[in-house]
């Protein structure tokens, strides 16, 4: 059976895959499923550098604003929401596009991800909860780093339950989760995809992080925070696990100032849009579109994108 086209614009954080996602969408007809772990939540707009109706100028866009903040979000619920949007926009006639810059989403949804992880081990889990209240997260991350020095490579120590998730496999099954993701990573893909990461010079890209992380401030994160935070939505919610959400939490706490927090969330997000070009690196199968070397001329890039996808049809 033929398999179904599915366009992928990935990079980091503030390069511009909005921009570049939504005229190419205008040029091929095209609908966009976000590959975000932030832009799902409704009300969450301005840490998450949501999409606005106005940016979107009528492209349909999927997986946003679909859940409260106080719902669970995962690898299993994007692979089940995106691959049910992707259906929806092939039976409309329109070319599904995935844009975003969780490459671990993408991963699953191009190649499948097993979910099982095997026999799950509720009291370790447990225990390792209670080691991470007690030492802190850095500590936990050095257990992660001890077995299993890939995936402590790709893992941020403050995401807490992806550092207790990989060291639950290794627990239970002996293997580094690294290994057994490397392993899904062999299989065959279930679309035929092209699969753009969009990336510029470092400097620039760190730049454009500490440019947006000032407009959030002004647009005002910290009324947005504290709105989701008379909610009753705390540190342990999903949600608010995103950076920009729990900087700021810290801060309505009394745990930071504003000014701190604004800078801990500008070198957190640098940090973290390094980890997405190491990711991306590891990835097969990429195009890398590098706006340095088109002069940052949008027309070239767009026109090397379309190129590129007529030829690999």
């Amino acid at each position: 059976m033929k398999k179904k086209p599915l366009i992928i614009i990935a990079g980091p954080t503030a390069v511009g895959k909005t921009k570049y996602s939504i005229e190419f969408a205008k040029r091929n007809k095209g609908s966009v499923v976000s590959a975000d772990s932030m832009q799902v939540y409704r009300g969450m707009d301005i840490g998450s550098a949501k999409i606005t109706p106005e940016e979107m100028q009528g492209i349909p866009h999927y997986l946003v604003d679909i859940l409260d903040p106080r719902d669970e979000f995962n690898v299993a619920v994007f692979c089940e929401k995106a691959k049910a949007a992707i259906d929806d926009i092939h039976t409309a006639g329109r070319l599904p596009m995935l844009v975003g810059g969780t490459g671990f989403y993408i991963r699953a949804l191009l190649y499948g991800a097993d979910f099982s992880y095997g026999q799950e081990d509720e009291a370790y889990r447990d225990e390792l909860t209670e080691f991470v209240a007690e030492h802190g997260e850095d500590a936990l991350h050095e257990k992660l780093q001890a077995v299993d020095p890939v995936a402590a490579g790709e893992i941020h120590p403050n995401n807490v339950k992806r550092v207790i998730r990989a060291l639950e496999f290794y627990h239970v099954t002996g293997r580094p989760i690294s290994e057994h993701n490397e392993a899904m990573h062999q299989k065959e893909a279930d679309y035929d995809f092209v699969y753009f990461v969009i990336t510029d010079d470092r400097p620039k890209i760190y730049e454009g992080i500490d440019r947006r992380v000032d407009m959030m401030f002004d647009a005002g994160l910290y009324d947005e925070v504290k709105r989701l935070y008379d909610m009753g939505l705390r540190r342990g919610t999903t949600s608010m696990q995103g950076i920009g959400y729990k900087e700021v939490l810290d801060a309505i706490e009394g745990q930071t100032t504003i000014e701190r927090a604004r800078e801990i969330i500008k070198r957190d997000t640098r940090h973290f849009a390094k980890r997405q070009l190491t990711w991306f690196k590891r990835e097969v199968d990429v195009v890398w579109v590098d706006k340095s070397k088109f002069n940052y001329d949008d027309e070239k890039i767009l026109r090397f994108m379309e190129d590129t996808v007529k030829k690999s049809h």
